[in-house]
Formats: C-alpha cells, structure tokens, sequence
C-alpha cells in the first residue's frame, strides 16, 4: 500500500472552507454564549439563535477544528451494540427513548439540510454492526433483538457489502452519512444571519455563576450572559466533577480513494481487532473515499501510535488492495461510565449553565441531539426525552459504580504511579537516546520534565506537568504531541494548548539545563 502523508489535516477540513472570525475583544452581552464551535456548539447556537435569543459562540482555535473535524462523519442510531447493554444496565424504556432521541437528531439533520438548502453530501445508508468470530454471535443476535425492542429497523445476518465473510451482523436500515463540515458551514451562515455572533481564537478561562454568568477570555475579553453551554468535548468547568465519570480514547483515521465498484455501500463497525470503522464518501470524478478508522488507544499512555496507523494501512491493503490511501489523522471521544451520554444543566453550577459530553464516538447524532435537549431546556421545557441525558442523574451512576471506580483508579494509579516509576515513556529513556520526531520524560531539577527532539535536531522542552490537574503527560509519536493519560488534554511540542480540558499552556523548560 502506498504511504499516507503525515500532516494529519483530515479530508473533511481539507474540502470545507469556513468562514473565518476575529477574536473578541472588550465587553460583550448575550442571551446565550457558547463555549466551543464543534458540531454541539454550533447545533445548539443555531437552535437558540432561530427562536430570537441573542447568541455568542466563543472557539479557543478554529471552527470545528476539534473532534468535530476529525470525525468519520456517521449519522446513525446503531451504535456499536449499545441497545443489548442498555437494556440490561437502563431497563426497555431507556432503550427505547435513546433509538428515538437519536433517530430525531438523524432526522433533523436532513430537515435542516433541506430547510437551509445546505450541500452537506448527505447519503441513505445501512448501518452494521460485525463480527468475524463466531464468539460474537451470540452477542450480536441480542443486540439485533435489543435494537428491534428499542423501535429500530434491525435485523441480523450474514450478509453484508463488505469484501470479506463475517460470522453475524445487525443491521439498521435508512441510517446516513455526511460531510460534517459543510453541513456546519449551512449552520454559520444562518447563525451570523440571525445576528448571532462568533468568535475564533477566543480561549474562555474563567466562568462565574451568577445573573447573568460572566465569562473571561485568555485576553481579558469578558461576557455577560443569563445562559451559558460548555460545548467543549470534555467539559472545562466542572466544579462537579464530571470527569470522574468520563473515560478517553482516541482513534486513528486512514482515507483515500476507491473505485466505485468496490464501495461496500454501507456503514460497518466491529469491536474486534481493537475495532474496525468502515464507511465511504463521494469524490470528485465517481471514485469513492474510503474511511477505516479503528487502533483505538488511551491518550497519554504513551503507546506506538505509528505501529498503530502501520496496523491500519495492514488491515486496509488486505481487504481493499484497490484503495489508494490520501489522508490520516486521529479523533479522540470520550464516554460516560453508565453509557448516556450527559446531556443538560451543568450539577452544581448556576441554573443557567449547560454541558453536553460523553457521546462514546457518535457525537454527530449526539451533537445535535445536544442542542434540541439544551434549547428545550433553555426556553424552560422539559427535557424532550424524559431526562435520559441529566447530567445531575443519581440512578444511573450508582449502577455503573464498578465502571466509575475502573475510572477513578486509572486515572488515580497515573497521578501517583507515574511519579514513583523511572520517568520516561517506556521507549526513548534518556535525552541523549533521543531519535528526531521522539519525545521522552525526564526529571530536571528535581522537576518532571517532558522533551521533544524536532527533525532539525533541536530541542524542546515544557513541564510534563498537565495544567488541568496536575497528572504527568506521555508523548504520542505519530501526532507529535503531548497527551495526559487522566481527562485526555492534548498539547503541542512547545506546550500550547490543543485540546482540553486544560485551559493553560505547559510551562515552557530552558533544553539548556537539562
């Protein structure tokens, strides 16, 4: 198979300009003031906006530029086998209002789509959940029966486009798929037309409750606002604690192009061989672009990233020789440990104040799920689908006790355990031993200290202290960033901030007195 660039810009931010916007500056007022402009920042601005609110969307970087941008790009109320689990673990009516809240967000992306007159490449197409080995089986037929129970068209079967024989499938027919990005484009422009406005290169790092909330920017910009909505993956707020129910995981992407005849013409997923996500796109001049993702990994544990994109191409030149891989880049979900995702006012916070996370992977339904569940909220009605997605919900939390407590103790044995053990990322060990395009953790001064040797041979060098809450960071070899293994903020090589919920940069080190 040939070799993929390495710049890590995915498809989907390569095909779609959007509109650029200038930092905030001053004071500002609104009805409503979005933290982040991913796909649930802008989903729910755009619900607020076009019932007469006065809206502000405030991006620490780029519009979509997060895992919105990185995203596969599936719209789809199957999701893995979350139905066998939700019956078990929720009962039959949480079952069936999670297929129904997530079949409306599915809906609601084809009416707007067709509303607004947005090109967004949407395509009706099956979804499938499979598996190769016949311990699956039986696993998959509960999940078709649990599915079906829930209100979906699922079946099971054999049968699939894939090139290759699996041992059992469900499958949900009239699922979709979209370019993400265009479809947000449709969203900006309506949201700027209602009056709303946006701002990019504006990081919030301070928000106090009150009437109105007040937030602060990086640059000492504030804004006053009676409703505020952390729409920022993880959230970066969370005075309760919502981490604690968060677990991180991130994935790696491969695209390229593929001719039309061997387009499986559906949307696969399997668990098995550190999963597998298969789906394609329309190109320009009829081939197909061919998305695998799967090698998920916890970030921050310093696994081989590169051996992890080399299993991809492996797995893809097997199954689709045809295919001529163009892109690569990485997505990063994270998932609540009861299953549901949180979706409502923000435990402990202002009335107010508003969070949506934990779509385990499936953010695009989720996404916009988000902002019909907040904007209900909002206009002071109840939450459409019975209060699923409460964050402040007791229940469902004290079921999952086992899965919080997994939770706690990874992220408790990092803060400590990686303190005690000999510092570095179990495959550079000391600075002089550094390869360009590596990174390793080191004690300077007394102090953890973590160093990047660029391609140039030049060193850098920030504390492997993580500014969210303190957990030591491990270098990601393929992305060339530093990664917390705790609530999964990212950096880049000098320290800046690429994905929180870290607010501040990592202290920058002098490479001299290491």
């Amino acid at each position: 198979m040939n070799r993929i660039p390495e710049n890590g810009r995915s498809y989907w931010m390569q095909t779609a300009a959007l509109p650029a916007f200038a930092p905030l500056s001053g004071a500002a007022q609104a009805d409503a003031a979005v933290i982040g402009a991913g796909i649930v920042g802008l989903s729910t601005a755009w619900e607020l906006a076009r019932v007469g609110l006065t809206v502000i969307v405030l991006e620490a970087d780029r519009l979509a530029g997060g895992v919105t941008g990185h995203t596969t790009g599936k719209l789809t109320a199957l999701h893995t086998a979350v139905y066998d689990t939700l019956r078990s673990e929720h009962g039959d009516d949480a079952a069936r209002r999670y297929a129904a809240s997530q079949s409306a967000a599915l809906r609601h992306v084809i009416e707007v789509s067709e509303a607004l007159g947005v090109d967004c490449e949407l395509e009706r197409r099956p979804a499938f959940t499979y598996c190769e080995q016949s311990e699956g089986v039986d696993g998959l037929r509960a999940e078709a029966d649990a599915a079906r129970s829930a209100g979906l068209s699922a079946s099971f079967g054999t049968d699939t486009g894939l090139p290759f024989p699996v041992a059992g499938a469900v499958r949900v027919e009239d699922q979709a798929q979209f370019h993400p990005l265009k479809y947000l484009h449709g969203l900006v422009d309506e949201i700027v037309a209602l009056g709303g406005r946006i701002h990019e290169g504006t990081r919030v790092t301070r928000l106090d409750d009150g009437d109105p909330c007040l937030l602060t920017t990086d640059s000492g910009a504030t804004v006053a606002s009676r409703h505020v909505v952390i729409a920022t993956h993880h959230p970066v707020f969370d005075r309760s604690v919502l981490a604690a129910r968060l677990t991180q995981h991130r994935d790696l992407v491969i695209a390229g192009s593929l001719p039309p005849h061997r387009d499986p013409e559906g949307m696969y997923i399997t668990q098995e061989g550190g999963k597998r996500s298969v789906r394609t796109a329309p190109l320009r001049g009829g081939n197909r672009l061919l998305i695998v993702t799967g090698a998920a990994f916890t970030p921050g544990t310093g696994q081989d990233t590169e051996a992890g994109y080399a299993d991809l191409r492996t797995w893809t030149g097997r199954h689709f020789p045809e295919a001529t891989m163009t892109h690569r880049w990485a997505a990063q979900d994270n998932s609540a440990t009861d299953t549901l995702p949180l979706i409502g006012r923000l435990p402990t916070h202002g009335e107010g104040v508003y969070v949506a996370t934990g779509f385990a992977g499936w953010g695009m339904t989720g996404g916009v799920l988000a902002g019909l569940v907040i904007a209900s909220l909002v206009a002071g009605e109840d939450e459409p689908w019975g209060g699923l997605y409460d964050p402040g919900r007791l229940g469902s939390a004290l079921r999952s006790a086992p899965a919080l407590l997994g939770a706690q103790w990874d992220t408790a044995k990092h803060f400590v355990k990686d303190r005690l053990d000999t510092l570095g990322d179990g495959t550079n060990g000391p600075v002089r031993n550094l390869r360009p395009g590596r990174g390793t953790v080191v004690r300077a001064g007394g102090r953890p200290c973590a160093v990047h040797l660029d391609d140039q041979g030049e060193l850098h060098a920030v504390s492997a202290v993580c500014t969210h809450m303190g957990c030591l960071v491990a270098f990601n070899n393929a992305e060339r960033t530093w990664e917390c293994p705790c609530h999964g903020s990212r950096f880049g090589i000098d320290g800046d901030v690429l994905q929180g919920p870290a607010l501040h940069p990592l202290e920058r080190q002098d490479p001299a007195e290491l």
